[in-house]
C-alpha cells in the first residue's frame, strides 16, 4: 500500500540522478571529514528537497552521489544553540551558553574551553582541525575556536555579519584570522570558499588526516545576493546588520544567496576531487536551523525560532565512501548532536567518560539499515515552547497551548490529536517533564530571539487559540 510518507518521499526525490550502486572499498586510513553547515537554511531549499524557484546542482549532486535523510532536525530553532550540540554530542541544554544567543554586547557566556569537543576528541586522535565561518560560541579572550580544539581558524564569531562590509553588530569588524582582526574585500560566501580550498590544499600536504567544518553565513540576514553591495552599503549608514534587515530582501535575492553558497560547495568538492582525496573523505552538509523570512519549509509549517517542524527540520546530506549508498534516501530520525558520536567514531577517537553524549551513532543509518525509532526533546525560551519526538509522534507546546501531531501523517501540524489520545497525549507530556528535569533550568534572562510581529507570536499570544 502506498503510504503518504512514501509518496513525500518520492515527491522529494525530484532532480536527483539514478545512480547505479556498486561496491566500494572501504579505505584503509582514517578518512578526512568535511562538515558543511548552512545558516537558516529551509527544509526544502534545495532543489534535491524540492526548491522549485531555483536550482542547486552542487549540492544535489553532492544528494546523488550519498544519501539524503528526510527527518534531519536541528537541535535548536537558532543557531548557537544549534551549535552547542554539535560541537558537544549534547543536548545543548546541559550547558549555560545553550540557552541563549550569545550576541554582540550580551552577557559573557561561551563554550568552556575544559568541555571536551568534537574537533578537540579528533585532535587528539591525530586529525588536522579547522574552522572557515561561524563560530558564534562566546567572545574573546574566554571563548574561542583555538580553545575548543581548532587549530586553525578563518572566519567571523558573531551571528551574523554583512556579506560585504565585513561588519557585525552594531557596525562592529568582525572578520578574523585566528585571533586577529583582517580586512579584505569580497562578498562573504565566495570568501569562505576561497579559504576552505587553500586550508585543503595546505592538508592535503600532511600525512594527517584533516577535519574541517565550513560553516556558511549563507543564507542569513542581511539579504544580500552577490551583487547587492550597494544594499550592504545602505545598511552600514542606518546602523549596519544592527537592525536584523526588517525591510530587505526579496525571493530573487534569497535565490541568489542560495545559488551562491552552492557555487563554493561545488568548488570544494572539485578541490577534493583534483587532490585525489574525495574517496576518503565523509562529506555532511546540513543547515542550523530551519528558515528564515524567504525560505521554503515545505511540506511543514514554521520557520526559524519555532518548534514547529519548520522551524527545527532541516536538510542533511551525508557522502561516505564505502559507506553510503549512492542516491539513497534515510527516513533515520537525525539530530545535530548525532554528528560528534559519528565522527569520532569514524576517525578512531575516544568519546570523553566524563561528558557522556546525548546523541547516537548514525554509521548504519547512513548504511542503509532499517531507521531505528527514538525519542527527541525540543525547547525555546520564547513563548515557553516545548516538544517531544517519539516515533512518528510529536507533542508540542506554544505558550499555554498544547497539542499531540502524527507528523508522519500530518506534516502540517493541522490535526490535533490529544483528545482522540488521551493517554499518548499524557505519556509524551509526562516523558517531556521527565527529560527536562535532567537539563539546566530556564534561565528567564537569558538572550533569545523572540520576533516581534511573527506569525509565532500573534498566533498563539493568549490561551483562548
Amino acid at each position: 500500500m502506498t503510504t503518504r510518507r512514501r509518496l513525500l518521499q518520492t515527491s522529494a526525490a525530484l532532480a536527483l540522478t539514478a545512480c547505479t550502486t556498486s561496491p566500494t572499498r572501504q579505505p584503509a586510513a582514517k578518512p578526512n571529514i568535511l562538515f558543511i553547515m548552512a545558516d537558516d537554511l529551509g527544509y526544502a531549499d534545495l532543489s534535491c528537497y524540492g526548491r522549485r524557484e531555483y536550482t542547486t546542482p552542487e549540492s544535489d549532486r553532492l544528494a546523488a552521489s550519498g544519501t539524503r535523510f528526510l527527518q534531519g532536525y536541528a537541535n535548536s530553532p537558532v543557531c548557537s544553540a544549534t551549535r552547542t550540540a554539535l560541537i558537544t554530542g549534547r543536548y545543548q541544554y546541559r550547558l549555560s551558553v545553550g540557552l541563549e544567543e550569545p550576541l554582540q554586547g550580551a552577557r559573557d557566556v561561551g563554550l568552556p574551553p575544559d568541555h571536551p569537543t568534537l574537533p578537540g576528541l579528533l585532535r587528539e586522535a591525530g586529525y588536522q582541525t579547522a574552522l572557515i565561518g561561524k563560530w558564534h560560541l562566546g567572545r574573546l579572550p574566554k571563548y574561542s575556536p583555538h580553545l575548543s580544539g581548532y587549530d586553525h581558524f578563518w572566519g567571523f564569531r558573531e551571528g551574523s555579519i554583512d556579506y560585504f562590509t565585513h561588519d557585525g553588530f552594531g557596525n562592529r569588524p568582525d572578520l578574523w584570522d585566528g585571533d586577529e582582526p583582517i580586512e579584505m574585500s569580497g562578498y562573504l560566501t565566495e570568501l569562505l570558499g576561497d579559504r576552505t580550498v587553500q586550508m585543503m590544499d595546505e592538508m592535503a600536504k600532511s600525512d594527517k588526516p584533516f577535519f574541517m567544518s565550513l560553516h556558511f553565513n549563507a543564507p542569513h540576514w542581511p539579504w544580500e545576493g552577490p551583487e547587492d553591495q550597494a544594499e550592504a552599503e545602505r545598511l552600514a549608514k542606518i546602523g549596519g546588520t544592527s537592525l536584523i534587515h526588517f525591510d530587505g530582501g526579496s525571493l530573487e535575492t534569497y535565490a541568489e544567496i542560495v545559488k551562491s553558497m552552492d557555487a563554493q560547495i561545488g568548488r570544494v568538492l572539485a578541490r577534493l576531487d583534483a587532490l585525489d582525496i574525495a574517496d576518503n573523505t565523509i562529506v555532511i552538509f546540513t543547515s542550523d536551523n530551519g528558515g528564515e523570512r524567504f525560505s521554503d519549509t515545505w511540506p511543514f509549517t514554521g520557520k526559524k525560532i519555532e518548534l514547529l517542524e519548520g522551524g527545527i527540520r532541516v536538510p542533511l546530506i551525508v557522502r561516505w565512501p564505502g559507506v553510503s549508498r549512492p542516491g539513497s534516501i534515510s527516513d533515520q530520525t537525525a539530530m545535530s548532536m548525532d554528528f560528534m558520536p559519528t565522527l569520532v567514531a569514524a576517525g578512531g577517537a575516544a568519546p570523553h567518560p566524563g561528558h557522556p553524549m546525548d546523541g547516537i551513532d548514525l554509521r548504519n543509518a547512513i548504511a542503509g539499515t532499517a531507521p531505528a525509532s527514538r525519542k527527541l526533546y525540543f525547547r525555546y525560551l520564547h513563548l515557553a515552547q516545548q516538544a517531544h519526538r517519539d516515533g512518528d509522534w510529536k507533542y508540542l507546546k506554544i505558550a499555554e497551548n498544547t497539542f499531540l501531531f502524527n507528523v508522519a501523517d500530518d506534516p502540517l501540524e493541522r490535526t490535533n490529536l490529544k483528545e482522540r489520545y488521551p493517554e499518548k497525549y499524557a505519556a509524551m507530556a509526562a516523558a517531556y517533564e521527565a527529560w527536562n528535569a535532567t537539563m539546566l533550568s530556564l534561565d528567564p534572562d537569558a538572550q533569545t530571539h523572540g520576533y516581534p510581529g511573527s506569525w509565532l507570536a500573534d498566533h498563539f499570544s493568549s490561551p483562548e487559540h
